[in-house]
């Protein structure tokens, strides 16, 4: 079974890699760019389609806002990428958002930050894996049936391939989102072309249906209230560009450079795709209703509404199939790699939050491929935990999604404030108190747009899922506290003091005893070749002819060492073990008394089950016991393979030693008084003791 999981390991992951190898995993910036970048890229496919079906709720009149709200949303983009291309030079050591709140505005700022952004990882695998699941649902029916089947096998699949390691994930992903970039931008290209140049009569499917809006006329407070909800909709285009913040250290050299260029090239790509999509859906005719069979009463019967990408491709390249193929396929293969992102951030900050004892200490260490494995795999599972509890709607995830994000934008933004102001301090030339000045007014006005937002998502969004998100960070806020409370108790427990080296008075050892056989010998030959100052056997009685026979064959045998019977009126083991040993101890405080327990070694899972059940529980008791040390003795039963491998047969000087079946050479003697016959290790010389009288 062990061998078969290996080598299933093998097969997903492939072969290990040393960790001198290190380095040759970092990344140039053209992979680098769809590695970090893919989320805020992928959020083009959604973000616009948000607004449209936000306002539809007001009638199509309300859509000639649309670009209004683009734009700003636009504005808002292109300020987070400039104030992160500040984070990036000053803080380049992947602690991203987290690290620059914590130095600059406390622990408790970096913990919220941190729990904003464990949140927005796992939402950001969520989305994208749903909005995947609703493009492929145009093109294969099967999907648009069973997306929370798909969503899940998608987040097993880029877990395998994140598991292989940052660089073989990052080539495999490049090619489908720059074929993305470029489909899209075709696209949009051809379609305006077809629109403004060529006059061609482009309409969308959607484009001559009749959307009614629900409820009352929007106007005054409740129009302001859909347009703020809209652009927050929208603004979910913002997501994953603090990954690239968080992703420093994996860029090839000069990191910081590399990663602020990325950026750059990020916010030109995102704005151009963001609002071609916008300006082509205006001039298409684009309708996204948020209840087609209620909005849409002249809709034929059976009408299936379609993503914004998918009908603005239908409608593009109406002569030409194969373009909208493309575009809808690479579209979805981009929001499911979108994930990626997340896979990158999410694993890296939880090893930084476990090496300042917030999170588990197994999320700091590298795999076999030298991935953080335990944060991947950990992340997957919270993201099937949220596809399968919201049955993938992108439009029910979506309010979850910029809260995180946006509290951990404001946070760091007002830290890097305070950063140029100590910065400051420090008497610096003209042209660096220049410059630190710039880069001081650009995370200031970073600030004051992200927390603008920010308010706003929490205003417009609260009621329809945001105080979800909210709940979650407050739980791993409070949930990473206790750890490190946890971490910060055992590590004053450990604290060496002036008396820990001190040794024990005396070595009272123990040897349980069941059954006088192989096990049994080989554990008393271990425990009189380590010297003990007190050796003796115990046995419980808990079938008097069973101890009765046992006594006799131990005095037949004449072994060395006592045995003495414990009583056990209800037929237990484990508690008349440990009182013994409790009542050694109480006699003597200063001895440390060693357990011998023999346990069985064996090949198949089941053969555990029937096997070692009593030492099992007789070790969880002995352990919380102070003063008492637990050796467990193991016998190789045949079905072990280890147990072949090292047979006795094969072992040099089996015969010297005396094991069963060997033929003795001339001039070799047995050792010991017939330990060794019983199979177990060789006995050592007898050494008669006082205590042992």
């Amino acid at each position: 079974m062990s061998k078969l999981a290996v080598a299933l390991k093998r097969l997903v992951v492939g072969r290990p890699q040393r960790s001198d190898r290190l380095t040759s995993t970092l990344l140039p910036k053209r992979i680098a760019l769809p590695v970090f970048a893919s989320d805020a890229m992928s959020s083009v496919a959604y973000a616009p389609e948000e607004i449209f079906l936000t306002l539809s709720v007001a009638g199509v009149a309300s859509y000639a806002m649309s670009p209004w709200i683009g734009l700003a949303v636009v504005v808002v983009l292109l300020t987070v990428v400039a104030s992160y291309r500040q984070n990036v030079h000053a803080y380049p050591s992947g602690g991203g958002d987290y690290e620059v709140a914590t130095v600059n505005l406390g622990k408790n700022a970096g913990l919220t930050v941190a729990s904003a952004l464990l949140v927005d990882y796992t939402l950001t695998v969520a989305v994208s894996i749903s909005a995947a699941a609703a493009n492929i649902g145009a093109l294969v029916p099967f999907v648009a049936e069973h997306k929370v089947l798909f969503a899940v096998s998608a987040i097993a699949v880029l877990t395998a391939i994140n598991l292989r390691g940052i660089r073989e994930s990052g080539t495999a992903f490049a090619i489908p989102v720059y074929a993305f970039v470029v489909g899209v931008a075709t696209m949009i290209i051809w379609g305006l072309t077809r629109v403004l140049i060529l006059g061609d009569p482009v309409r969308a499917e959607s484009a001559d249906l009749h959307l009614v809006a629900e409820g009352d006329a929007f106007t005054g407070l409740a129009l302001v209230l859909l347009v703020l909800r809209s652009f927050t909709q929208g603004a979910a285009a913002l997501t994953g560009v603090e990954a690239i913040s968080n992703g420093v250290p994996a860029f090839r050299k000069p990191k910081s450079k590399n990663a602020a260029t990325t950026l750059l090239l990020l916010g030109a790509m995102s704005v151009s795709l963001f609002m071609g999509l916008i300006a082509l859906a205006q001039l298409t005719g684009v309708q996204i209703a948020e209840d087609p069979a209620r909005q849409f009463p002249d809709a034929p019967p059976g009408y299936e509404q379609h993503t914004m990408i998918a009908q603005l491709a239908d409608a593009v390249f109406d002569n030409f199939p194969p373009g909208y193929l493309f575009v809808i396929v690479m579209t979805a293969l981009i929001l499911v790699l979108a994930a990626n992102t997340a896979f990158n951030g999410f694993p890296v900050l939880g090893s930084i939050l476990s090496q300042d004892n917030y999170l588990p200490r197994q999320l700091h260490t590298r795999g076999d491929r030298l991935a953080f494995s335990n944060g991947i795999v950990a992340l997957a599972l919270f993201a099937i935990l949220l596809v399968v509890g919201f049955q993938a709607e992108v439009t029910r995830l979506i309010p979850l999604y910029t809260v995180g994000v946006f509290v951990s934008f404001t946070l760091s933004q007002a830290g890097m404030v305070r950063h140029w102001n100590r910065e400051l301090t420090l008497d610096p030339s003209v042209s660096e108190r220049r410059r630190m000045r710039r880069a001081q007014s650009i995370n200031g006005f970073g600030a004051c747009m992200t927390g603008v937002v920010l308010v706003t998502v929490l205003i417009t969004k609260f009621t329809l899922g945001a105080w979800i998100a909210i709940v979650a960070m407050a739980g791993f806020f409070v949930l990473m506290r206790l750890i490190q409370l946890h971490y910060d108790r055992v590590a004053a427990a450990l604290v060496a003091d002036e008396t820990d080296d001190v040794l024990p008075s005396r070595n009272h050892a123990v040897v349980l005893v069941s059954t006088l056989h192989k096990p049994t010998l080989r554990a008393l030959a271990y425990a009189r070749a380590t010297r003990p100052d007190i050796l003796e056997a115990v046995t419980v009685n808990v079938d008097d002819s069973e101890t009765k026979k046992l006594v006799e064959q131990w005095h037949k045998r004449n072994l060395p060492v006592p045995l003495k019977v414990v009583e056990s009126p209800y037929r237990e083991i484990t508690r008349p073990v440990l009182d013994y040993v409790k009542r050694i101890r109480s006699d003597s405080p200063r001895n440390v008394v060693t357990v011998y327990i023999p346990e069985y070694v064996v090949g198949h899972w089941w053969e555990q089950v029937l096997h070692n059940q009593s030492a099992l529980r007789l070790k969880t008791r002995l352990l919380f016991q102070p003063g008492v040390m637990v050796t467990s003795v193991p016998w190789q039963l045949p079905s072990s393979s280890r147990s072949r491998a090292l047979s006795p047969l094969q072992a040099p000087g089996a015969s010297r030693r005396g094991y069963p079946g060997m033929e003795q050479l001339p001039g070799e003697r047995r050792d010991g008084a017939g330990v060794g016959t019983g199979g177990g290790a060789p006995s050592a010389p007898r050494v008669t003791k006082k205590e042992d009288r």
